[in-house]
């Protein structure tokens, strides 16, 4: 592979993974919020139209519904969405979809004493959930929120089949072209792990962050470790042992 193919098709190409990742994501986090809060509404008819939500984009393939917005959705209702588009509503809704129950599981596991505290204090029901439930129940979405941004990340690959010039479209361009089949998978590997790294770095961040603004003392992990080195509570368990045997 040249570098003129490189920077013709890969880098391109890693450009719009990086816009359809962002703005599937970004589509995936607001519905994920809806949808979860909205699942512990104590009325019957929300629990029920967003559980069908739920139920309908988890029970459904993301490939056949980016078919569906590519396709099916113009003949049904006279409008052409752009390929890159349609695959980012299909991404953000099905990847929404299992977001929402990260959220509704962090918001059900908020004490029950936390939310009679906020109804001691008057406070509305979107009051509760903006200053009493969501702030303790964020700390814990955010790590499965990163594992799931890594998979919706990966699953971009699914918008090459559209004709989107992602990655893996210029990859498969490139292999066709050369023949070059090692070399270019090769490379496309390293680049999505890149991405994804790039992703976690940023989530640790958030999650830190999250986590001092309830009171929690983030855990800080090295990317490198010396071989044998425990963990400081194993050390600090360790020497209480001793003082124990002592």
């Amino acid at each position: 592979m040249t570098w003129g193919l490189f920077t013709s098709w890969i880098l391109p190409g890693l450009w719009v993974t990086v816009q359809v990742t962002i703005f599937s994501a970004a589509l995936a986090f607001a519905v994920a919020l809806a949808i979860g809060t909205l699942r512990t509404s104590r009325l019957w008819i929300v629990r029920f139209l967003s559980g069908t939500y739920f139920e309908i984009f988890r029970g459904t393939s993301a490939l056949v519904m980016l078919f569906w917005f590519a396709f099916a959705f113009p003949l049904m209702f006279g409008y052409e969405l752009v390929a890159m588009w349609a695959g980012v509503l299909a991404l953000g809704l099905t990847y929404g979809a299992y977001g929402s129950e990260i959220v509704r599981g962090a918001l059900a596991s908020v004490p029950v004493a936390q939310r009679e505290a906020g109804i001691a204090l008057s406070f509305t029901p979107m009051q509760r959930l903006r200053r009493v439930e969501f702030p303790q129940a964020w700390p814990e979405m955010v790590a499965p929120l990163n594992a799931l941004t890594i998979e919706l990340m990966k699953g971009t690959a699914l918008v090459s089949v559209i004709s989107v010039s992602d990655l893996a479209f210029a990859g498969n361009v490139i292999r066709l072209s050369t023949g070059d089949n090692a070399p270019v998978y090769t490379l496309l590997l390293v680049m999505y792990f890149i991405l994804a790294f790039a992703i976690t770095r940023g989530m640790r961040v958030v999650e830190r962050q999250a986590k001092k603004g309830v009171g929690q003392e983030p855990e800080r992990v090295p990317l490198f470790r010396k071989r044998g080195a425990g963990s400081p509570g194993a050390a600090g368990d360790t020497r209480a042992m001793g003082g124990v045997n002592a």
